[in-house]
Formats: C-alpha cells, structure tokens, sequence
C-alpha cells in the first residue's frame, strides 16, 4: 500500500500537506518524513515510529496528531508514544487527545463518531491549512 502511494504522487508537485486516517497514516507520514517539499502532516488516529521513515522529522514540516485518549488502538497499541516522538522531534507539531475511547472517532458514517470531538478536529485542522497555505 505505501509503495503505491509513493508511486501515485510521483507526477505531483512537492508542497504538499500529507494526511492519512488510520492505516493511512503510514502512507502520509512516510511521504511527509522521505518527499522533499512537504508542507506539512496531519495524522489521525494513529502514528508510527519516527526511525520507521527515518532519523528525524524534516525540518520546517509541521506536523498534528490526532487521537483519542482511551481509544485501544491508538493508545493501546503505543501510538501514541511514536506520536509524541514525533512530535518532539518535529518542532512545530502538536499532539491532541479527545477525550472518549474510540478510534475513527470523526467519521460520521460510522458508529464510533463523535460530534464534539469531530468538530473540534475539524476546527483545528482548517486552522493547520490556513497556518501552510
């Protein structure tokens, strides 16, 4: 799946903002860490290890994580520790935790979602955008 990413924005420009739902993450945040240009990453529900795309965030990329604080997966299965590691390394990142235990948390489609939690995310995301435009 990463591989196919890479490959689908080959022809694309490089200033770009990456963002990746979930599995997805693995995908944006490895383009955000390895693509030259990146403009930034917004990273929901998941996060991977720093060392998996490299040694450290890039330079100038700004980056969020988005997660809740109880959901199993993300704090369950130590996203959010690479969250707050990435993070630290990134300079200009932040890390925000919703409070509830669900994990795609902001997809009204399904039964996890949260109007609260969706809206503040969506809040801070289109602040992020306008913040790398």
């Amino acid at each position: 799946m990463v591989s196919l990413t890479v490959q689908a924005v080959e022809n694309l420009l490089s200033d770009l903002v990456y963002a990746g739902f979930s599995v997805g993450v693995l995908c944006a945040q490895k383009l955000a860490q390895t693509r030259s240009g990146a403009r930034g990453a917004l990273l929901y529900y998941a996060c991977a290890p720093l060392s998996e795309f490299g040694d450290a965030w890039p330079d100038g990329v700004p980056v969020q994580v988005h997660g809740m604080d109880a959901d199993p997966v993300f704090v369950g299965e130590g996203d959010i520790g690479f969250a707050r590691e990435v993070v630290e390394s990134a300079g200009q990142g932040r890390l925000f935790l919703y409070p509830g235990d669900q994990h795609c948390f902001a997809d009204r489609t399904l039964p996890s979602y949260d109007p609260d939690a969706a809206a503040l995310l969506l809040s801070r995301t289109l602040a992020f955008l306008r913040s790398v435009a």
